[in-house]
């Protein structure tokens, strides 16, 4: 006995998640280098015969220092030592006593530390014997409610009476998390050991009882369910018809069949007939079997393989198109090249067209045509307002009234997967927190990818290539970047004036005269009449209004028509055209009726198309501060900047003083403050009328201008060079000046409209205002010093002659240019006096 109690070596095997006690026996899976040592050394001839295990700190550490290892721990022999073929080796061993850890004897190699055994103190016989009693009690009820311990193990605790040896036995057999256990081990005595014991006991048969009565709710609910699914099928029996044909076997019997004959992918086929099959199992009335039969219903009714017969004739597609569409010839070539390569190639792999322009130029109407002279079918999908992610890819099932994306349901709609797929409005498509829809349209745009179109609610892969894709918008600033990289931008601008008169003759007025029952009247509408319609009721690119407009009149005939039916001819002549329609709505686009000081004509693009843009300056006494009013963003704001920046360096060679700025505030008021306006194209425009109105020379009425400036006066190029020119021409203006860098695209502007117009083309601002302002001798203006003249005193000198000969034309009106004293006051100067 003595000799179990002195202090002996022995070596040391940590342990990772486990605590060995007394009277265990434990298989140990043994890799490490030192705990591999320390079973070497255990098993070593004339070694210690014992081992001492003891659990780390941390089961994660791989390398465990004297520090990471609890001090208490167990004695035990080694009874059996395996070597596997993966280097570890399974060791046996049985737990013999407790034990601490006095000191370290060694740490290189393995670990051998000097262990004093530690013994049981002696306790209260009678009390002792009472706490076992409940111990065992309390361990026959866990075994009973526990079905993974086994009724052999009940059979041999019960055989133990020592406390200590009770209470190690049945720690073994209890979940407890790794510090319990040791907190157990570190109780030497058994009545302590005892006492956690049962505490632990009966925490843990309260959990197991509370399992058992959530087991015996599910049971009962599953019995309930099972019980309603057999009545069902019972009343289904016996609600069967005449002829004892099961209404739910048909159905399935049907579907079957329409999987037969339908033509699907092997991904497809082999989702739905295990659809079908878990379809069978399951109650007809049940709610999962309604969920499966929309699944399955979606998936056959898709058109998969399904093909029109598809025709490209360029010849007879261009016919088509000249049919439905006056003028827009470039748009026309680009298609036409578009199906020509297509009907060259099998799958055309090249980017997806994209109608851009304002509305009512006829964007959708041309995907229309494309399926016409294709011979496809046409479904066209409004992008506008849609911001889910899931209108594009779908709901997953598992979302109540889930429903595949827009593409699939439009497919659906089709009937085939090769029609011409119209995506109207892609720039009016917004994002939120429920994501990114344009991110979405990537997949379903990009040649490459849209082979294997996945909808989270089919949750197959449905092959989109065969689909022609055309996009319409009217702003690419709202298309994101990355979806413009798959799209190829057409432009179909505003028509002109001349075109616009051709489609009402040849298009509206016909239909809006079969719309209204008008068709056997004779409906005569002169081309002097349909102008006065477009300039007096429409502001528009396109011929939406003009189509109202004429509807309103084919109404007002059908009324006079039906209370006097022996009115079967009607002319209407301009002067009618205010009875029918009432006043002119619109005024604005066009030119002044006469020249004038500090007003000048500027072109910009709006969701119209062009417009005429006017551009006012007043010079009044104050102390050089610049007033912007009329809505104007940054970019405008800071081309006045420039513009006077530019006046200012050139005082000089204007005839003004150089600090005449500090004695006026400029004040440039663009017309209709509450329309915003921006863009990089009005800086000779407002250069221009600030030089009017610091001169007090006109600008011509029958000019109009665009082109950003530089503070050098540069004139830089600008964008949307069509549109401007039309709105020109519609406004009646007679000469446009536009930067020189913007003359190759002329290409693109009407004839029509070019003959009617002297396009002016320049470098700088000098240039501008030549062609611009109304000078006596144009050309002399602003020239170098050597070739200059004082051109103030020749507008003196001509308005004084033409004053004496009664000859006062808006030239001679002009006053000389404005100087301002230090009082403040604005008067003209005196001969030879700078302005």
């Amino acid at each position: 006995m003595a000799d179990d109690l002195r202090v002996r070596p022995a070596p040391l095997l940590p342990l990772r998640d486990i605590v060995v006690f007394p009277f265990q026996v434990v298989p140990l899976f043994v890799g490490r280098e030192k705990s591999l040592g320390a079973l070497e050394e255990a098993m070593s001839t004339g070694g210690y015969q014992e081992i001492f295990l003891s659990a780390q700190r941390q089961a994660g550490t791989e390398e465990p220092s004297p520090s990471d290892i609890h001090e208490v721990g167990t004695l035990a022999g080694i009874i059996q030592v395996v070597r596997l073929s993966d280097g570890t080796v399974k060791v046996l061993v049985e737990g013999r006593r407790r034990g601490r850890v006095k000191r370290f004897v060694r740490t290189d190699g393995c670990y051998v530390v000097d262990v004093e055994p530690l013994l049981e103190p002696a306790e209260d016989e009678a009390e002792l014997a009472a706490l076992v009693r409940e111990v065992h009690l309390a361990f026959e009820t866990f075994v009973k409610l526990n079905k993974r311990v086994s009724p052999e193990i009940l059979a041999s605790v019960q055989t133990i009476d020592g406390a200590g040896a009770l209470a190690d036995t049945v720690i073994g057999h209890l979940p407890l998390k790794l510090g319990d256990k040791q907190r157990l081990l570190e109780q030497v005595s058994p009545w302590d050991r005892l006492t956690s014991l049962y505490e632990l006991l009966k925490a843990e048969i309260e959990v197991l009882e509370v399992e058992r009565r959530i087991r015996t709710k599910v049971k009962r609910r599953a019995e309930r369910v099972e019980k309603e699914q057999y009545l069902n099928e019972q009343i289904q029996v016996l609600s069967k018809d005449g002829d004892g044909r099961d209404e739910f076997k048909s159905e399935i019997n049907e579907l079957e069949e329409r999987v037969r004959h339908k033509n699907l992918s092997e991904e497809a086929k082999a989702k739905v007939e295990k659809e079908i099959k878990k379809l069978k199992m399951m109650a007809p009335m049940s709610a999962e079997a309604a969920v499966v039969r929309n699944y399955l219903d979606w998936i056959l009714a898709l058109p998969w393989g399904d093909q029109s017969q598809s025709r490209i004739d360029v010849a007879e597609a261009q016919m088509v198109l000249d049919e439905d569409h006056f003028g827009l010839t470039k748009v026309k070539e680009r298609i036409l090249e578009y199906l020509a390569v297509q009907s060259l190639v099998p799958k055309l792999k090249g980017p997806i067209l994209c109608l851009a322009g304002p509305p009512g130029v006829g964007k959708t109407s041309l995907a229309r045509s494309i399926a016409r002279a294709t011979g496809r079918n046409f479904v066209r999908l409004a992008l506008g307002g849609v911001r889910d992610e899931a209108e594009i890819r779908g709901h997953r099932r598992t979302y109540i009234g889930a429903l595949p994306g827009k593409i699939i349901q439009s497919l659906k709609k089709a009937g085939t997967d090769n029609p011409v797929f119209l995506l109207d409005e892609v720039d009016k498509m917004s994002a939120d927190f429920r994501g990114d829809p344009s991110a979405a349209l990537l997949e379903v745009l990009d040649p490459e990818q849209n082979g294997t179109f996945a909808d989270h609610f089919l949750e197959l892969d449905y092959d989109l290539s065969n689909v022609m894709f055309i996009a319409t918008a009217n702003y690419l600033q709202g298309i994101p970047a990355p979806l413009q990289d798959r799209l190829e931008i057409i432009s179909v601008p505003g028509y002109t004036e001349f075109e616009k008169v051709s489609i009402a003759a040849r298009h509206l007025l016909p239909k809006q005269q079969r719309d209204s029952g008008l068709g056997e009247l004779k409906l005569e509408l002169p081309e002097e009449t349909t102008r006065a319609v477009i300039h007096g009721y429409t502001k528009e690119s396109g011929v939406r209004n003009l189509e109202r407009e004429l509807a309103t009149i084919c109404r007002k005939i059908a009324r006079e028509y039906v209370r006097d039916r022996s009115l079967t001819s009607w002319k209407i002549s301009p002067k009618r055209v205010a009875h029918f329609l009432g006043p002119a709505k619109f005024r604005s686009g066009r030119t002044e009726v006469a020249d004038a000081v500090g007003l000048c004509n500027g072109l910009a693009v709006t969701s119209y198309g062009g417009d005429l843009l006017s551009t006012e300056v007043s010079i009044v006494s104050g102390r050089g501060k610049l007033v912007l009013t009329g809505k104007l963003g940054d970019v405008m704001q800071e081309s006045a900047q420039a513009a006077l920046s530019y006046i200012r360096s050139r005082a000089p060679s204007l005839g003004l003083d150089i600090d005449f700025h500090n004695r006026a505030d400029i004040h440039i008021h663009l017309p209709e403050g509450a329309i915003p306006k921006d863009g990089p194209s009005a800086g000779i425009t407002m250069a221009t009328a600030v030089v009017s109105a610091l001169l007090r020379v006109p600008v011509r009425r029958d000019v109009a201008m665009t082109g950003e400036i530089t503070l050098r006066g540069r004139v830089l190029a600008i964008g949307g060079l069509k549109e401007k020119l039309l709105a020109a021409h519609r406004a009646g203006v007679t000469t446009v000046i536009i930067p020189k860098d913007n003359v190759r695209e002329l290409r693109d502007v009407p004839k029509k409209v070019l003959k009617a117009l002297k396009v002016v083309a320049v470098q700088n601002v000098d240039e501008v205002l030549r062609n611009a302002l109304v000078l006596p001798e144009p050309e002399t203006f602003l020239q170098s010093p050597s070739e200059a003249v004082d051109w103030r005193t020749v507008i003196d000198r001509r308005g004084r002659q033409e004053e004496r000969r009664g000859d006062l034309g808006p030239v001679a009106t002009a006053s000389p240019p404005l100087a301002l004293e230090p009082g403040g006051s604005a008067m003209p100067p005196s001969s030879g006096q700078s302005g």
